[in-house]
């Protein structure tokens, strides 16, 4: 089933990619209304984070957020096969380039959850002068994971780093002055992680970041992918480096809550921009302080 899935994928990418839009937005109206667990799972999320909207205008937004997921799952037959020219007329690269991707310190290039997540590492490896490494979650089917690794690594890519090896890949990475790509927004349980507030609900977040960056000096720069209507492509852009990120005394960082608030922060202003591309069918708050009830 999954090689005949990634056939017909093969397939679509040869078609013009405004018909590709096309079908990623009527695929999203029939996954609205066929996926049904991951529709309450949007609606709860957006009823968390944003209590104060009427219960239409969440509705709107997640409608409209399954077609971002539609539209980004077929895309990765064009990302993941297209050629680099084709690639350079819907990847619009935006922010400080050479000093995030062509200098010699360490870098983590932190990115985020939105539905773009995929373009924003494509047009990243497709623009760097020299190789980035990235985390990567294994797949169940073999057959998939060949093709999401295969897909990942066409451009200038030194290695995928397996979820598995947690931050000891990360940090070798980074120890060899490779720009690291990683997205520590998603709730990946209690172990590395802190509860801190994301749109005022306490949120198990990874404590990754600052971690490695003081451990490596590495530079914080944000990444983000904006999806653009009407086939336009994708505007991903690098953001200015943080200053004083991670907050540090005598070489370790003396803040953490503070570094992770100030993550979640800058994820909640880039949410605000764009509420419906950000991943609203992940279960965000699944983990729970202690005593706390499921919130699903």
């Amino acid at each position: 089933m999954t090689r005949l899935l990634l056939g017909w994928l093969w397939l679509l990418q040869w078609l013009p990619y405004p018909v590709q839009s096309a079908l990623g937005w009527s695929l999203g109206r029939l996954l609205w209304l066929l996926a049904r667990g991951r529709r309450a799972v949007a609606l709860r999320n957006l009823e968390l984070c944003f209590p104060q909207w009427s219960e239409p205008q969440r509705r709107r937004v997640a409608r409209q957020h399954f077609v971002w997921v539609a539209r980004a799952l077929l895309d990765r037959a064009f990302l993941w096969w297209a050629s680099p020219r084709r690639l350079r007329r819907v990847l619009h690269l935006r922010g400080p380039v050479d000093e995030a991707l062509h200098g010699e310190q360490p870098v983590l290039l932190v990115g985020l959850h939105f539905e773009g997540m995929d373009a924003a590492w494509t047009a990243l490896t497709l623009a760097s002068r020299r190789p980035l490494s990235g985390m990567y979650t294994p797949q169940k089917s073999a057959s998939l994971d060949r093709w999401v690794l295969a897909g990942r690594s066409r451009f200038a890519t030194d290695r995928i780093v397996s979820r598995r090896e947690g931050a000891t890949g990360m940090l070798r990475a980074l120890r060899q002055r490779t720009p690291f790509y990683t997205l520590p927004d998603m709730d990946f349980g209690p172990k590395h992680s802190r509860f801190v507030p994301f749109f005022g609900v306490p949120a198990a977040t990874l404590d990754v970041v600052p971690r490695l960056a003081a451990s490596t000096g590495a530079r914080v720069y944000p990444v983000t992918a904006r999806m653009l209507p009407r086939a336009r492509g994708y505007e991903v852009t690098i953001h200015p480096a943080w200053e004083d990120y991670p907050t540090l005394r005598d070489g370790r960082v003396a803040d953490i809550d503070a570094d992770l608030l100030r993550l979640n922060r800058f994820i909640e202003q880039q949410v605000i921009a764009m509420p419906s591309q950000y991943h609203w069918v992940h279960k965000r708050f699944k983990t729970r302080p202690p005593g706390e009830d499921s919130l699903y």
